[in-house]
Parts: structure tokens; C-alpha cells; sequence
């Protein structure tokens, strides 16, 4: 879906949408801004909460701003608050729980970026419009003064919303020269909430694509995991591309937009593979948290980076990516680390990327049960993940084709819960543990006693599982053999 398709949202609705949501915040936002007005200060209802209240969204995670410093906010709160504690005093923000919901007030702010840092300067601020015209977006640009309910929204954020339009406060060039992490906000909140970005905007986002890389590379993946498990993440990688942004920082997706010529035939890996991400967000819910889930998603915007290092044209008009999987597996281990991703994480995804031609060895499942083993065994507790990726990286529009990968797959699917509850499979281990190894060979420990395993591990692999005398007789017979 693109922002185009998106109906308007009425203002009638944004007030009722408004007006419901302080209601359900009544019982924290009407205490807590006496408090603080009794005492001469100013507190208001600001940013996201504030515009997801006008879109029908409830929050529990509340964020205020407020004419205190962080001292007095402390003061104010205490005894009211369930619990109290500290943000980030240098950037004037103190956090507190009451009840079901998390709070978070942070003192008027002004600050900016120089060229070359990476953390800002942070000033505090004299005025609720002043710490207002230093947010992002006029749709996060917006306050509701506390406890007088009344809106405050001096850069036209409620039009905006209405329109679906993501416009800066100030210039866009100003923005961006305070936070370049903006710019990937802007394509994030795209993805979000199905906004189309002013053309001012992109304009300012290809003209200082280059201001992205004074950003962290921990500041810059949290964004890009926003926006991959956003519900239009299609929307949001597209505006990365074509600003220039995916360039700098995930170059491998707009890599994939490999030049055509009317000799070779190949489809289009950029498409195939934005395709394959929305595929893989529709079988999301047979995950057993269901999604949005980052690693599926990851492994699908990733699992073909590996083709523009491996294209070869042959004589005949086609075109070839032979081992792009191992390939791009190398690829986006070397991406994952750079954005600072655990382990884990990066193992998950690419294994996922290395697996996911596998299946089409099954062929019209001539696979013996030793290879549907290693299949499960390869993919180990990322087993329910490749098989979503799998599916989902069908994108022919051959009907009849389609149809036959879709039941392959399944008799695939239906071997390995065979197999699984008979075997299973997902903890195969081999029959006979170290301590039984070293007993029956009269060995201690060290590298013999791995070969002893691996070889039973084969061996289980090969033909199942093995009673113990069994075990034992082929143990001794390779042992012997060597």
C-alpha cells in the first residue's frame, strides 16, 4: 500500500480521537499538571502520544515536557509517583511509573548537532513553542498544555495529520543539520503510519544523505529495526533508496537494483526482494509470538544480497548466481556487525540467508530421511523461520507453478513432523554420549573422542536412530577401520 491510498483523516475525527484519549489519561494527567502548575510551572503532553491519541492509538508510555528543571521535576513527583528515577539529567529528563503506565518528563530543550558530532549539544529551553519548533515532524510537533487540555500546535501538525504529511517545523535543512537521524525518522514514521513525505523534505534528505554517517552505528540500527517491523516497512526501505540514505547506511538493498539489458533474462532482485519482505510479514503469525518479528524480516530483505557479487550472463540469454547464499550470508554477518547487532541476531539471520535455497534440492521430494535430518538439523531452532522465508521467497506469477513449490513444500513440512515425532528431531543427538565413547575405546579426552561422535552423529543422521548394541558394534568396527 502506498501513502496515496490512504483516505484523509477527517478533523472531526482527530478531535473525537483526542478528546478519548485524554479522558482515559485523566486520572495521571489532571493530578500531575496541578502539581506542577501549583508550583509555577508549565507541563504539557507532547510528541507521539500526543499525535497517537489524534489517530485513535492508546499509550501506556507517556512523554511530557515541562518549564522545570530536573531537580524540581524530581521534587514534584515524589511521593506520587510508584517509583522515580533518572533518565539522563544532562538532557533534563526524569522517568517515573504510576500505575499501568510509564512517564517520562523532560525539561524545555534546545539542541543542536555540530558538523561532526555524534551527541548533541543540549541547552535547556524558555518555552513550551520553543522546545516544540526543535522536534522533528509537526505531526510530533504538537502539545496539549496540562491540566488545561488546551492543544498547542504552532506548526500546523493537526493539517498534516489530517492530510497524512510529514513536513519539518522549521526548514528541513535546519532539522537535519540539528539530528540526521531525522532523516531516517522520516522514512520510519512512513512505514509507521503510511504518511507521505513532503517534497521539501526529500529534497533536503538526498542533499545531506552524507550527514547520516556522523550518526552511531547503534543510533542508526535501532531506527532501521523501527522501521523494517513497521506495518509498511515497504514504504520506508523505498524512501532509504531513493534518497540516497540505504546508500550510506545498508548498501546492500539498493545494490540489488541490478541494470537490465534486453539480452540476459532475470528478474528484478530489488522488487522480488521487497516482495519477499511482505510475504514473509503475512506468515508472521506462525511464529509463536506471532509479529512483528525483526529476524524473519531481516533474513527476507537480505536473503539475495549476495546476487550482484555472483551474476554471470551466459551464451543462451540467461543469467546465473551461482552461491549467492553463501555469499550473502558473508555479506550480512559483515552489515550486522558494523550496525552492532548481538550475536544471536546476526547468526540467526544469516544462517537463514545461508539455508534459504535449500529446499530446492527437495526437487518433487526425492530427499532420503537423512537429508530431511540435515535439513532440520542445519536450521536448528531457526527451523519455523526458513520455512516461512522459503515460502515466502516464491514470487512467480505462474499460477500452476506456484502452486506446485506451494505443495512440495508441504509434503516437505510433513516429513519433518514425521520424523520429528518419531525422532526428534529438533535435539538429535548421537546414541552413545562422551562418557560411553572413551569407556568402550579406552580413551581419554580429547580430539579422538570428537571423530567419535561426529561419526555417530553421521551415522544417527544416515539411518536413524540406533539401539545401543548397534551403536556400540559400528563405533568399534570404524574405530578398528582407522
Amino acid at each position: 500500500m502506498s501513502p496515496d491510498e490512504l483516505e484523509p483523516i477527517s478533523l472531526a475525527q482527530v478531535q473525537r480521537s483526542v478528546a478519548d484519549e485524554l479522558d482515559r489519561l485523566a486520572p495521571l494527567i489532571d493530578e500531575l499538571g496541578r502539581r506542577f502548575t501549583d508550583a509555577g510551572h508549565e507541563i504539557a503532553l507532547v510528541g507521539g502520544p500526543v499525535r497517537d491519541a489524534m489517530l485513535g492509538r492508546a499509550h501506556h508510555d507517556l512523554d511530557l515536557t515541562t518549564s522545570a528543571r530536573p531537580e524540581e521535576t524530581e521534587r514534584l513527583i515524589a511521593g506520587w509517583a510508584d517509583a522515580v528515577w533518572d533518565m539522563g539529567r544532562a538532557f533534563g529528563t526524569i522517568g517515573c511509573r504510576k500505575g499501568e503506565w510509564q512517564v517520562e518528563i523532560t525539561t524545555y530543550r534546545s539542541e543542536v548537532y555540530d558538523a561532526d558530532s555524534r551527541k548533541p549539544d543540549v541547552d535547556f529551553g524558555v518555552s513550551l513553542v520553543g522546545d516544540l519548533r526543535r522536534r522533528d515532524f509537526t505531526v510530533n510537533a504538537m502539545a496539549v498544555r496540562l491540566p488545561s487540555r488546551e492543544l498547542v500546535d504552532p506548526y500546523g501538525g493537526v493539517l498534516d495529520l489530517a492530510h497524512r504529511r510529514l513536513r519539518t517545523p522549521g526548514t528541513p535543512e535546519d532539522s537535519f543539520s540539528d539530528d540526521p537521524l531525522r532523516m531516517m525518522r522520516a522514512a520510519r514514521f512512513a512505514a509507521q503510519l503510511g504518511f507521505a513525505v513532503d517534497d521539501d523534505v526529500l529534497a533536503a534528505m538526498r542533499a545531506m544523505a552524507e550527514r547520516i554517517e556522523i550518526i552511531s552505528a547503534e543510533r542508526v540500527r535501532d531506527e532501521l529495526v523501527k522501521l523494517i517491523c513497521a506495518i509498511h516497512p515497504r514504504i520506508g526501505l523505498r524512501i532509504l533508496v531513493e534518497t540516497g540514505l540505504a546508500e550510506r547506511v545498508l548498501p546492500e538493498l539498493p545494490a540489488l537494483a541490478l541494470e537490465r539489458d534486453e539480452h540476459h533474462r532475470h528478474k528484478d532482485v530489488y522488487e522480488h526482494t521487497l516482495t519477499v519482505l511482505e510475504q514473509s510479514i503475512d506468515l508472521e503469525h506462525r511464529l509463536p509470538g506471532g509479529g512483528p518479528d525483526f529476524v524473519s524480516r531481516f533474513a527476507a530483505l537480505m536473503h539475495d544480497v549476495g546476487k550482484p557479487r555472483t551474476r554471470r550472463f551466459l551464451d543462451d540469454g540467461t543469467v546465473t548466481f551461482h552461491h549467492h547464499d553463501v555469499v550473502g550470508a558473508k555479506l550480512t554477518r559483515k552489515r550486522m556487525k558494523q550496525l552492532r547487532f548481538s550475536n544471536d541476531e546476526i547468526e540467526a539471520v544469516a544462517s537463514l540467508v545461508e539455508l534459504h535455497l535449500r529446499f530446492h534440492g527437495y526437487g518433487t521430494g526425492e530427499w532420503t530421511d537423512s537429508a530431511v535430518r540435515r535439513y532440520v538439523r542445519d536450521a536448528g531452532d531457526q527451523l519455523e523461520r526458513l520455512h516461512m522465508l522459503t515460502r515466502a521467497d516464491c514470487t512467480t506469477r505462474n499460477k500452476r507453478k506456484a502452486e506446485r513449490l506451494r505443495r512440495t513444500y508441504d509434503d516437505l513440512e510433513a516429513r519433518i513432523a514425521v520424523l520429528s515425532e518419531q525422532e526428534e528431531l529438533a535435539s538429535i543427538r548421537p546414541d552413545l554420549d562422551g562418557n560411553r565413547i572413551m569407556e568402550l575405546l579406552g580413551i581419554g579426552p580429547g580430539r579422538d573422542v570428537g571423530q567419535a561422535y561426529q561419526f555417530l552423529l553421521e551415522l544417527r543422521m544416515d539411518h536413524g536412530p540406533q539401539d545401543p548394541e548397534a551403536a556400540e558394534a559400528a563405533l568399534l568396527a570404524w574405530w578398528a577401520a582407522r
